[in-house]
């Protein structure tokens, strides 16, 4: 009999989730419906609900973490470019993907494209795709880019099954994914609401596991875990409040989340895994799937440095939003080694933070970085000189 509390249950669930490398809940998944198929994909955003509609998993491959060694996967990459996909290759190469039947590349920046294609060099009898985003969010021209791209990947999928992805199952699909989105917003209203009952270290956890989850089943796990944290209180300290930005593809190590929070932060908002909140409202399911999605993307979706801005005005602004409705007193840019899109932005989202008197703070890492220390003391200061201002 497990003496475990509910809580502590599903954060060690999630925990064994993340720590496996070789996807036996894929695996699983796969075996328990003779013909299943699942699709990976790269950060960070991907129309999950094409996937799902034709009756496959989607997964999230987000590099190898600090538990990987890279040996392999150093051989296809310079030793200045980030790396997470040489963690990807690595996990290909050795066989921990073989479950998966194709892999969606998203234009997230040159070096994703490049591993496409060495992607398709390597593991010719899967399905590979580079899966181009619209950098025009006018309806006429990148709306009809985007459509055309969608229903690519609608066309492949479908070959892929062996039957035609319906309008119906498209729909049907939607629903599935706006229940899942906004099952992670209430989670990140309730972190930020209450930070010292949802740790950031936990609600990461949670977040992964719906990389190798079915949405149906990660939204029930989401919230099982709100009612649980909510029904055990926990001590609450004088934290500062902090939004983390940057790390919206390669991920930090979790022991980088334990220790900023140890820090004496709360992270009370964050760019990680943005695919499930890249939509950031609900998507009608009862017109043309795809028009829908489209206008959902370009006119309602996230902002990250992945992602193109027509002007210099719109730099910042979702930033400054994300301080603002999550009551956060300062901003940690914790962005990747060699990650040119987070790396570029960062003075420019730093010019904005000054101008409204936002402390901020940056540093670099990797995802196997090891040596905590350093960032745990930066953090603390940081945190320690938000106290000072903010008494004085």
């Amino acid at each position: 009999m497990s003496t475990l509390t509910p809580v502590m249950q599903i954060v060690e669930r999630c925990q064994a989730l993340f720590d496996d490398l070789d996807l036996h809940a894929v695996q699983q998944w796969k075996a328990a419906v003779p013909g299943r198929k699942a699709i990976g994909y790269m950060p960070v955003y991907v129309p999950r609900e094409l996937i799902h509609a034709a009756g496959m998993l989607a997964v999230g491959i987000l590099g190898g973490g600090d538990q990987l060694e890279v040996i392999q996967g150093d051989a296809y990459y310079q030793s200045y470019i980030c790396r997470i996909p040489r963690s990807t290759l690595e996990l290909g190469l050795t066989g921990r993907l073989n479950c998966l039947d194709g892999m969606l590349f998203p234009s997230i920046c040159d070096v994703i494209r490049n591993l496409s294609g060495m992607w398709q060099i390597l593991f010719k009898d899967k399905y590979v795709r580079y899966f181009d985003l619209p950098q025009n969010f006018v309806d006429t021209v990148g709306g009809t880019f985007y459509i055309q791209e969608l229903q690519t990947l609608r066309d492949d999928l479908g070959r892929l099954r062996g039957a035609p992805i319906t309008d119906a199952e498209l729909n049907a699909s939607i629903r599935v994914h706006n229940d899942n989105r906004a099952a992670v917003r209430e989670l990140y209203a309730y972190r930020a609401a209450k930070p010292w009952q949802a740790p950031t270290s936990e609600v990461y956890l949670l977040l992964r596991a719906g990389m190798v989850l079915p949405p149906e089943e990660h939204t029930q796990l989401l919230r099982d875990y709100l009612v649980a944290t909510d029904a055990v209180p926990r001590p609450r300290r004088d934290n500062a409040r902090v939004v983390i930005n940057g790390s919206f593809c390669e991920q930090p190590p979790l022991a980088l989340i334990k220790s900023i929070e140890m820090s004496g932060c709360y992270i009370v908002d964050d760019d990680f895994m943005l695919v499930t909140r890249w939509l950031l409202d609900e998507v009608p399911a009862d017109a043309d799937p795809l028009d829908e999605l489209s206008k959902a993307f370009l006119h309602r979706s996230a902002t990250t440095a992945a992602k193109y801005e027509a002007t210099r005005e719109e730099k910042g602004v979702f930033l400054m939003k994300q301080v603002k409705t999550r009551g956060a007193e300062g901003v940690i840019f914790a962005a990747p080694s060699f990650c040119d899109p987070a790396l570029l932005e960062r003075p420019m989202l730093q010019d904005v933070l000054t101008k409204h008197q936002i402390p901020h703070t940056a540093f670099k890492f990797a995802e196997n970085t090891g040596q905590m220390a350093p960032i745990r003391e930066q953090a603390g200061t940081f945190a320690d000189s938000i106290k000072l201002w903010s008494a004085a």
